[in-house]
Protein backbone atom coordinates (compact mmCIF):
# COMPACT_ATOMS: atom_id res chain seq x y z
CA UNK A 1 0.00 0.00 0.00
CA UNK A 2 1.33 3.41 -0.96
CA UNK A 3 1.60 6.06 1.74
CA UNK A 4 -1.83 7.68 1.90
CA UNK A 5 -1.33 11.37 1.21
CA UNK A 6 -3.40 12.71 -1.66
CA UNK A 7 -6.92 14.13 -1.68
CA UNK A 8 -8.94 13.21 -4.81
CA UNK A 9 -11.30 16.11 -5.57
CA UNK A 10 -13.28 14.11 -8.14
CA UNK A 11 -14.64 10.68 -7.20
CA UNK A 12 -17.73 8.62 -8.00
CA UNK A 13 -19.05 5.42 -6.46
CA UNK A 14 -22.35 3.57 -6.54
CA UNK A 15 -24.24 2.32 -3.53
CA UNK A 16 -25.56 -0.93 -5.04
CA UNK A 17 -24.16 -3.51 -7.44
CA UNK A 18 -27.70 -3.73 -8.87
CA UNK A 19 -27.11 -0.47 -10.72
CA UNK A 20 -27.32 -1.20 -14.47
CA UNK A 21 -24.06 -1.32 -16.43
CA UNK A 22 -23.45 1.25 -19.12
CA UNK A 23 -25.20 0.10 -22.28
CA UNK A 24 -22.26 0.93 -24.53
CA UNK A 25 -19.33 -0.34 -22.48
CA UNK A 26 -20.95 -2.92 -20.22
CA UNK A 27 -18.99 -1.43 -17.31
CA UNK A 28 -20.46 -0.50 -13.95
CA UNK A 29 -19.39 2.39 -11.83
CA UNK A 30 -17.19 1.38 -8.93
CA UNK A 31 -18.44 0.21 -5.58
CA UNK A 32 -16.74 2.14 -2.77
CA UNK A 33 -14.62 -0.86 -1.81
CA UNK A 34 -13.29 -1.07 -5.37
CA UNK A 35 -12.44 2.62 -5.39
CA UNK A 36 -10.59 2.20 -2.09
CA UNK A 37 -8.46 -0.49 -3.78
CA UNK A 38 -7.36 2.11 -6.32
CA UNK A 39 -6.72 4.62 -3.55
CA UNK A 40 -4.45 2.23 -1.68
CA UNK A 41 -2.35 1.80 -4.83
CA UNK A 42 -2.29 5.50 -5.73
CA UNK A 43 -1.63 6.89 -2.26
CA UNK A 44 -4.98 8.63 -1.85
CA UNK A 45 -6.16 9.22 1.70
CA UNK A 46 -9.60 10.66 0.93
CA UNK A 47 -11.85 11.15 -2.07
CA UNK A 48 -14.62 13.67 -2.62
CA UNK A 49 -17.68 11.74 -3.80
CA UNK A 50 -19.72 13.56 -6.45
CA UNK A 51 -23.34 12.53 -7.14
CA UNK A 52 -24.74 12.71 -10.68
CA UNK A 53 -28.38 13.84 -10.66
CA UNK A 54 -28.95 15.26 -14.16
CA UNK A 55 -30.26 12.78 -16.77
CA UNK A 56 -28.09 13.78 -19.73
CA UNK A 57 -26.06 10.85 -21.09
CA UNK A 58 -26.69 8.79 -17.95
CA UNK A 59 -28.37 5.43 -17.42
CA UNK A 60 -29.06 6.01 -13.73
CA UNK A 61 -28.70 8.64 -11.03
CA UNK A 62 -26.12 8.75 -8.25
CA UNK A 63 -28.27 10.31 -5.57
CA UNK A 64 -27.23 12.70 -2.84
CA UNK A 65 -28.64 10.30 -0.28
CA UNK A 66 -26.68 7.26 -1.47
CA UNK A 67 -23.52 9.34 -1.79
CA UNK A 68 -23.89 10.45 1.83
CA UNK A 69 -24.47 6.85 2.90
CA UNK A 70 -21.20 5.76 1.26
CA UNK A 71 -19.29 8.61 2.93
CA UNK A 72 -20.84 7.73 6.29
CA UNK A 73 -19.84 4.08 5.88
CA UNK A 74 -16.22 5.03 5.08
CA UNK A 75 -15.61 8.29 6.95
CA UNK A 76 -11.84 7.80 6.91
CA UNK A 77 -11.76 7.58 3.08
CA UNK A 78 -14.55 9.81 1.73
CA UNK A 79 -16.26 13.16 2.09
CA UNK A 80 -19.10 14.18 -0.20
CA UNK A 81 -20.61 16.91 -2.32
CA UNK A 82 -24.32 17.26 -2.95
CA UNK A 83 -25.73 17.94 -6.39
CA UNK A 84 -28.75 19.96 -7.51
CA UNK A 85 -30.03 20.08 -11.07
CA UNK A 86 -30.74 23.72 -12.06
CA UNK A 87 -34.22 22.58 -13.20
CA UNK A 88 -35.09 21.25 -9.73
CA UNK A 89 -38.12 22.49 -7.91
CA UNK A 90 -40.00 24.88 -10.16
CA UNK A 91 -37.82 24.55 -13.30
CA UNK A 92 -37.58 28.31 -13.08
CA UNK A 93 -34.79 30.89 -12.71
CA UNK A 94 -36.69 32.10 -9.64
CA UNK A 95 -36.59 28.76 -7.79
CA UNK A 96 -35.09 29.00 -4.31
CA UNK A 97 -32.36 26.38 -4.72
CA UNK A 98 -30.80 27.53 -1.45
CA UNK A 99 -33.51 25.45 0.23
CA UNK A 100 -31.97 22.23 -1.12
CA UNK A 101 -28.36 23.38 -0.85
CA UNK A 102 -28.69 24.41 2.80
CA UNK A 103 -30.46 21.13 3.58
CA UNK A 104 -27.64 19.01 2.17
CA UNK A 105 -25.03 21.32 3.66
CA UNK A 106 -26.61 20.68 7.08
CA UNK A 107 -26.08 16.94 6.45
CA UNK A 108 -22.38 17.48 5.80
CA UNK A 109 -22.07 18.21 2.07
CA UNK A 110 -18.83 20.10 1.37
CA UNK A 111 -19.76 21.47 -2.05
CA UNK A 112 -21.85 20.97 -5.19
CA UNK A 113 -21.13 18.82 -8.22
CA UNK A 114 -20.42 17.38 -10.57
CA UNK A 115 -22.86 19.69 -12.38
CA UNK A 116 -23.62 18.11 -15.77
CA UNK A 117 -26.92 19.64 -16.98
CA UNK A 118 -26.65 20.28 -20.73
CA UNK A 119 -27.62 23.96 -20.56
CA UNK A 120 -25.64 27.01 -21.59
CA UNK A 121 -23.42 28.24 -18.77
CA UNK A 122 -25.23 31.58 -18.72
CA UNK A 123 -28.73 30.13 -19.11
CA UNK A 124 -31.02 31.78 -16.52
CA UNK A 125 -31.43 28.39 -14.80
CA UNK A 126 -27.66 27.95 -14.51
CA UNK A 127 -27.27 31.56 -13.42
CA UNK A 128 -29.79 30.87 -10.66
CA UNK A 129 -27.91 27.76 -9.49
CA UNK A 130 -24.59 29.59 -9.45
CA UNK A 131 -26.14 32.46 -7.51
CA UNK A 132 -27.47 30.13 -4.83
CA UNK A 133 -24.16 28.25 -4.60
CA UNK A 134 -22.48 31.62 -4.07
CA UNK A 135 -25.06 32.54 -1.43
CA UNK A 136 -24.60 29.23 0.41
CA UNK A 137 -20.78 29.42 0.16
CA UNK A 138 -20.46 26.03 -1.54
CA UNK A 139 -17.74 25.35 -4.14
CA UNK A 140 -19.00 23.96 -7.45
CA UNK A 141 -17.36 21.41 -9.77
CA UNK A 142 -18.62 21.68 -13.35
CA UNK A 143 -18.29 19.47 -16.41
CA UNK A 144 -18.27 21.44 -19.66
CA UNK A 145 -19.71 20.24 -22.98
CA UNK A 146 -18.75 21.82 -26.33
CA UNK A 147 -22.32 22.10 -27.64
CA UNK A 148 -25.96 21.40 -26.82
CA UNK A 149 -26.83 17.75 -27.33
CA UNK A 150 -23.21 16.59 -27.08
CA UNK A 151 -23.03 14.20 -24.17
CA UNK A 152 -23.38 15.90 -20.82
CA UNK A 153 -22.10 19.05 -19.17
CA UNK A 154 -22.89 22.74 -19.18
CA UNK A 155 -22.28 24.33 -22.56
CA UNK A 156 -19.79 27.03 -23.46
CA UNK A 157 -18.21 28.36 -26.63
CA UNK A 158 -14.50 28.49 -27.53
CA UNK A 159 -12.71 30.75 -25.08
CA UNK A 160 -15.33 30.06 -22.35
CA UNK A 161 -17.08 33.46 -22.64
CA UNK A 162 -20.23 32.27 -20.87
CA UNK A 163 -18.24 30.93 -17.92
CA UNK A 164 -16.43 34.27 -17.82
CA UNK A 165 -19.78 36.04 -17.68
CA UNK A 166 -20.78 33.96 -14.63
CA UNK A 167 -17.42 34.49 -12.91
CA UNK A 168 -17.84 38.23 -13.34
CA UNK A 169 -21.47 38.25 -12.17
CA UNK A 170 -20.83 36.02 -9.13
CA UNK A 171 -17.47 37.06 -7.66
CA UNK A 172 -18.08 35.00 -4.51
CA UNK A 173 -18.72 31.82 -6.49
CA UNK A 174 -15.99 29.19 -6.10
CA UNK A 175 -16.08 27.57 -9.54
CA UNK A 176 -13.91 24.54 -10.30
CA UNK A 177 -13.63 23.59 -13.97
CA UNK A 178 -13.24 20.11 -15.46
CA UNK A 179 -13.56 18.13 -18.72
CA UNK A 180 -12.10 18.19 -22.22
CA UNK A 181 -13.51 21.58 -23.38
CA UNK A 182 -12.28 23.14 -20.15
CA UNK A 183 -8.72 21.81 -20.40
CA UNK A 184 -8.55 22.39 -24.17
CA UNK A 185 -8.48 26.08 -23.23
CA UNK A 186 -5.07 25.71 -21.60
CA UNK A 187 -3.70 26.29 -25.09
CA UNK A 188 -4.66 27.69 -28.47
CA UNK A 189 -6.32 25.48 -31.07
CA UNK A 190 -7.70 25.82 -34.58
CA UNK A 191 -11.35 25.63 -35.66
CA UNK A 192 -10.77 22.16 -37.09
CA UNK A 193 -9.64 20.74 -33.74
CA UNK A 194 -11.94 18.79 -31.45
CA UNK A 195 -12.60 20.70 -28.23
CA UNK A 196 -14.01 17.50 -26.77
CA UNK A 197 -10.81 15.55 -27.40
CA UNK A 198 -7.25 15.40 -26.12
CA UNK A 199 -4.96 17.94 -27.83
CA UNK A 200 -1.30 17.04 -28.22
CA UNK A 201 1.93 18.97 -28.51
CA UNK A 202 3.45 22.04 -26.91
CA UNK A 203 1.09 24.50 -25.24
CA UNK A 204 0.76 28.01 -26.59
CA UNK A 205 -1.27 29.77 -23.91
CA UNK A 206 -5.01 29.93 -24.46
CA UNK A 207 -8.02 31.33 -22.63
CA UNK A 208 -7.68 29.34 -19.38
CA UNK A 209 -4.51 30.99 -18.05
CA UNK A 210 -6.00 34.41 -18.79
CA UNK A 211 -9.23 33.58 -16.97
CA UNK A 212 -7.30 32.30 -13.95
CA UNK A 213 -5.30 35.53 -13.83
CA UNK A 214 -8.38 37.74 -14.10
CA UNK A 215 -10.84 35.80 -11.92
CA UNK A 216 -9.66 34.58 -8.51
CA UNK A 217 -12.96 32.69 -8.11
CA UNK A 218 -11.96 30.15 -10.80
CA UNK A 219 -10.00 26.98 -10.01
CA UNK A 220 -9.09 23.77 -11.83
CA UNK A 221 -9.99 20.12 -11.32
CA UNK A 222 -7.06 18.10 -12.64
CA UNK A 223 -8.96 14.83 -12.99
CA UNK A 224 -9.52 12.38 -15.84
CA UNK A 225 -7.76 12.03 -19.16
CA UNK A 226 -8.56 15.66 -19.95
CA UNK A 227 -6.69 17.15 -17.01
CA UNK A 228 -3.87 14.63 -17.08
CA UNK A 229 -3.37 15.08 -20.84
CA UNK A 230 -3.25 18.88 -20.48
CA UNK A 231 -0.12 18.50 -18.36
CA UNK A 232 1.55 15.43 -19.81
CA UNK A 233 1.46 16.90 -23.34
CA UNK A 234 3.99 19.58 -22.35
CA UNK A 235 5.95 18.92 -19.13
CA UNK A 236 7.75 22.26 -19.27
CA UNK A 237 4.50 24.23 -19.44
CA UNK A 238 2.93 21.94 -16.82
CA UNK A 239 5.53 23.08 -14.29
CA UNK A 240 5.03 26.73 -15.28
CA UNK A 241 1.24 26.42 -14.91
CA UNK A 242 1.45 24.63 -11.55
CA UNK A 243 3.91 27.17 -10.20
CA UNK A 244 1.78 30.15 -11.23
CA UNK A 245 -1.59 28.72 -10.17
CA UNK A 246 -0.41 26.49 -7.33
CA UNK A 247 -3.19 27.66 -5.00
CA UNK A 248 -6.02 26.95 -7.45
CA UNK A 249 -5.33 23.50 -8.86
CA UNK A 250 -6.87 20.43 -7.24
CA UNK A 251 -5.66 16.90 -7.87
CA UNK A 252 -8.39 14.53 -9.07
CA UNK A 253 -8.79 11.11 -10.64
CA UNK A 254 -12.37 10.57 -11.89
CA UNK A 255 -12.08 6.77 -11.82
CA UNK A 256 -15.39 5.39 -13.07
CA UNK A 257 -14.75 1.65 -13.50
CA UNK A 258 -12.20 -1.05 -12.75
CA UNK A 259 -10.94 -0.60 -16.33
CA UNK A 260 -9.75 2.97 -15.69
CA UNK A 261 -5.96 3.12 -15.45
CA UNK A 262 -5.33 6.76 -16.42
CA UNK A 263 -4.22 7.82 -12.90
CA UNK A 264 -1.16 5.55 -12.98
CA UNK A 265 0.78 7.16 -15.89
CA UNK A 266 -0.04 10.58 -14.43
CA UNK A 267 1.25 9.47 -11.02
CA UNK A 268 4.54 8.40 -12.65
CA UNK A 269 4.71 11.67 -14.61
CA UNK A 270 4.30 13.87 -11.52
CA UNK A 271 6.65 11.79 -9.39
CA UNK A 272 9.36 12.11 -12.05
CA UNK A 273 8.95 15.90 -12.12
CA UNK A 274 9.27 15.91 -8.34
CA UNK A 275 12.27 13.56 -8.28
CA UNK A 276 14.07 15.59 -10.96
CA UNK A 277 13.58 18.81 -8.98
CA UNK A 278 11.44 20.38 -11.70
CA UNK A 279 8.41 20.54 -9.40
CA UNK A 280 8.95 21.72 -5.85
CA UNK A 281 7.73 19.83 -2.82
CA UNK A 282 5.79 22.92 -1.76
CA UNK A 283 3.79 23.09 -5.00
CA UNK A 284 3.29 19.32 -5.02
CA UNK A 285 1.85 19.35 -1.51
CA UNK A 286 -0.54 22.20 -2.33
CA UNK A 287 -1.91 20.64 -5.52
CA UNK A 288 -2.19 17.08 -4.29
CA UNK A 289 -3.41 17.75 -0.75
CA UNK A 290 -3.31 21.13 0.94
CA UNK A 291 -5.55 23.06 -1.46
CA UNK A 292 -8.33 20.51 -0.95
CA UNK A 293 -7.80 20.46 2.82
CA UNK A 294 -8.20 24.24 2.90
CA UNK A 295 -11.20 24.35 0.54
CA UNK A 296 -13.10 21.57 2.32
CA UNK A 297 -12.06 22.29 5.90
CA UNK A 298 -10.65 18.79 6.38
Amino acid sequence: MADLFKIDIHAHAIFSELTPPHKGTGKRFLLPEQLIEFYDQLGVEKGVLLPIVSPEAQWFSMTNEDTKRIADQHPDRFVWFCNVDPRSGGNSPDTDLSYLLEYYKSLGAKGVGEVTANLYADDPLMDNLFGHCEKCDLPVIIHISPAPGVGYGIVDDPGLPRIEKMLKKHPGLKLIGHSQPFWAEIGKYGPEEDRNGYPKGKVEEGALPRLLREYPNLSCDLSAGSGHNAFMRDPEYAVKFLNEFQDRVFYGEDICSMANTHPFPFKKFIEELLADGKLSETVYRKVFRENAVKLLGL
